[in-house]
């Protein structure tokens, strides 16, 4: 009898093995919605090997040189001999789930780098942009031996949250701004930070974007402190993508707070939680996938029909459909 999860279990060695194209075809793979390609998927997921990244969410508002700034930072990285993967997360055509896949010509340079790999990825009708498998595309390229995992979000938003789920570090990348703007940021988005980037701190910005890092330093220090904090963060530093001017700091305060969170055990809490939430939303969106499908569809149809036209309470309703369910 043949096996038929053999051709995952043979993709998962290519892909531990750093084979650039088993790793396109195995990302391929657990982005299709097709049933039999969702089976062949978590068998290959099963097969990879346990290695780990560190996992960096980013943010920032449109036109805050998102992508200038992690091609400058992805290069700084590869130039110390890391080797950087950065998932892209583009807005998908509601109509076709086409998406804009621009990123390889927004990060020519970093995109042509051996140690580099980029891969957009369609958000489908995922909240706030951010796709369903990108916690499983992380997972992947972890096992195929990247050291740094990026993870851009489309703008600040509802995505944050699910971004930060999926992060070891968060970091929010704003642009030089005065008071007003400094309102704009939702508190919810910079408690959930871990640094606060302002880019453009080059030529006749500088200033400006000198005085906004002591304006949201304040305001950082105001924040009830993390317990998964060590003193002095979270914390606002100065960044020019363009000069490539406070990379370099950057970087050491990501890793120094990865090492603290690490020896205090909150990075392995951390990743013990987002694995359990990973668990919670594919059971749902398993349950929700059943509800699609015959005779359940029919079910809820019928209900939801009965409920527009006011025949059926929609808690009543909902409790039947439930319980139809066992």
């Amino acid at each position: 009898m043949s096996d038929i999860h053999a051709p995952a279990r043979d993709l998962a060695a290519a892909v531990a093995a750093g084979e650039r194209r088993a790793l396109a075809r195995a990302i391929t793979l657990i982005e299709s919605t097709r049933a039999d390609h969702r089976e062949q998927a978590v068998a290959l997921l099963a097969a990879l090997p346990r290695r780990q990244a560190l996992r960096i969410g980013l943010s920032g508002t449109p036109g805050v040189g998102k992508s200038t700034f992690i091609e400058a930072f992805g290069l700084m990285l590869t130039g110390l001999g890391l080797r950087v993967a950065v998932l892209a997360v583009d807005p998908s055509s509601a109509r076709s789930g086409g998406s804009i896949l621009g990123d390889k010509t927004r990060m020519e340079q970093l995109s042509r780098d051996p140690n580099a790999y980029i891969r957009p990825s369609p958000s489908r009708a995922e909240l706030g942009g951010v796709a369903r498998r990108t916690r499983e595309t992380a997972r992947l390229c972890e096992a195929a031996g990247f050291d740094v995992v990026l993870i851009e979000t489309v703008g600040v938003g509802q995505s944050e949250t699910l971004v930060a789920e999926m992060s070891d570090l968060f970091i929010l990348l704003l642009a030089p701004a005065g008071g007003d703007e400094l309102q704009g940021v939702k508190r919810g988005i910079m408690e959930m930070a871990d640094l606060i980037l302002v880019n453009k701190a080059d030529g006749e910005l500088k200033a400006t974007a000198t005085r906004t890092v002591s304006d949201y330093a304040g305001a950082l220090r105001l924040l009830r402190k993390r317990p998964q904090d060590p003193e002095g963060f979270p914390k606002a530093l100065p960044v020019s993508a363009v000069e490539g001017d406070g990379l370099a700091r950057a970087w050491d305060e990501m890793q120094a707070l990865a090492q603290w969170r690490r020896e205090t055990g909150n990075f392995d809490r951390n990743r013990a939680e987002q694995a359990q939430s990973w668990f919670l939303s594919e059971v749902r969106a398993g349950l929700l996938a059943r509800l699609e499908r015959e005779p359940a569809a029919s079910r809820l149809s019928a209900l939801g029909a009965q409920v527009a036209a006011g025949r059926a309470d929609p808690v009543a309703a909902a409790a039947e459909m439930l319980e139809s369910l066992g």
